[in-house]
């Protein structure tokens, strides 16, 4: 009978342990965000996300720990893009306006992976038309390429040299950061407005 109570207790503490390995494995944003998270990443949170440098579109210097100073929602994208960046930009925006209604503070960036075209100042008009509080992002091929490698961004530049309205492919999913967490989930295009404010509300909330 002593030697099945201690098979026990020895499972238990296994099982324990295992719980325990496995959280740390996780990492606290897995653990906290369980119940708003619906998307699932190979490698856990802690996989995607990681520092860069890039340039705003004021002409500033800025690092993903100087950025993220609030919930933020990331999207890699371009400003000639003939038809999803510009309504995924949109969806992005209207979702900030949702939030704001109540009472939550987001800040939208779009990531631009098409440095030769999208300067500073082409960015600017653009997240200017998009929303007053949407930062775009830029910087060198270099830059960009390390950026969207660490949120394991897809682009693809097509026939760059020899035609000037040349067309990217790429990934398009927005990223939800929050500070002292950073990357907590990723957010495919088909969800509306609304739908992005409840889900983005609910990691919020939980933070």
């Amino acid at each position: 009978m002593l030697r099945v109570y201690s098979l026990i207790v020895v499972g238990l503490v296994a099982a324990l342990l295992g719980g325990l390995a496995y959280m740390m494995m996780r990492g606290p944003s897995e653990a906290g965000f369980a119940q708003c998270r619906e998307s699932v990443v190979a490698g856990g949170s802690g996989a995607i996300g990681g520092p860069f440098e890039l340039v705003d579109h004021s002409g500033q210097t800025v690092t993903d720990e100087s950025l993220l100073t609030r919930p933020t929602l990331l999207y890699f994208g371009y400003a000639f893009c003939p038809d999803v960046c510009p309504l995924d930009a949109n969806r992005n925006a209207l979702a900030t306006d949702v939030l704001a209604e109540q009472g939550y503070d987001l800040q939208p960036v779009f990531i631009s992976v098409d440095p030769q075209r999208d300067t500073p100042e082409v960015l600017a008009d653009f997240v200017g038309f998009m929303h007053p509080e949407m930062v775009g992002l830029t910087g060198t091929e270099e830059q960009i390429r390390d950026a969207a490698r660490a949120y394991r961004a897809y682009y693809a530049i097509h026939d760059q040299d020899d035609d000037e309205f040349y067309l990217i492919d790429h990934s398009t999913f927005s990223y939800l950061l929050l500070p002292g967490h950073g990357f907590v989930e990723v957010f495919r295009r088909d969800l509306t407005p609304e739908a992005l404010a409840e889900r983005i509300a609910c990691f919020i909330d939980a933070a």
